[in-house]
């Protein structure tokens, strides 16, 4: 019997840790700073999907027992997080309008990462330093012809972890910062 919760235990710290990260991807935020005022603008505007994860959430996976490594590093990077916020807006015929009106509320402090654009979609990751090569908020901003998204990561952010989480839970946007080892200059790319 003891032998059955045990592998219980361990099947539910693992979904509990990937709910955790999807939640993450699809997620929020407590209180970033660079589009607050994007964010608080459509607030109320039911056409608008938001999710909000604040520093609580985060902090409740920093006690989780993980078997493998990876699991570990992930685990760590998550429980760095301060908070996460979305806002998305689904068959947009608007959203390269709204690509353009929240990239212009990013305050001049944040730095472009890396942009990926093409004939289908645009996409920029721009970064906000509290101190030198620390960063405290990842923004990515998309938008292709019908779908529009704006996810807001803040904390002590590590983007090697973020990418991996990205890629290895298939998170649309998140694992173009692979791109990042690749590219010179920070990874922008035009």
């Amino acid at each position: 019997m003891m032998m059955k919760t045990s592998k219980l235990n361990n099947k539910m710290k693992k979904l509990i840790m990937v709910v955790a990260v999807v939640i993450m991807a699809t997620g929020a935020q407590a209180q970033g700073e660079g589009v607050t005022k994007f964010f608080s603008k459509y607030s109320n505007n039911d056409a608008f999907t938001q999710i909000n994860v604040s520093s609580k959430m985060f902090g409740l996976f920093t006690n989780m027992e993980v078997e493998k490594p990876e699991d570990q590093e992930i685990l760590n990077a998550i429980s760095k997080i301060k908070g996460l916020r979305v806002i998305a807006k689904s068959t947009a015929r608007d959203s390269r309008e709204l690509y353009k009106e929240a990239l212009s509320m990013v305050p001049k402090d944040y730095e472009e990462l890396l942009i990926v654009r093409d004939k289908d979609e645009d996409m920029k990751f721009l970064i906000k330093e509290g101190s030198p090569g620390k960063i405290v908020e990842l923004l990515m901003v998309s938008a292709d012809n019908s779908d529009f998204k704006l996810i807001s990561i803040f904390g002590e952010i590590d983007l090697k972890q973020i990418s991996k989480i990205g890629s290895r839970l298939n998170i649309d946007g998140l694992e173009k910062l692979n791109r990042m080892d690749k590219d010179d200059d920070h990874g922008k790319k035009e």
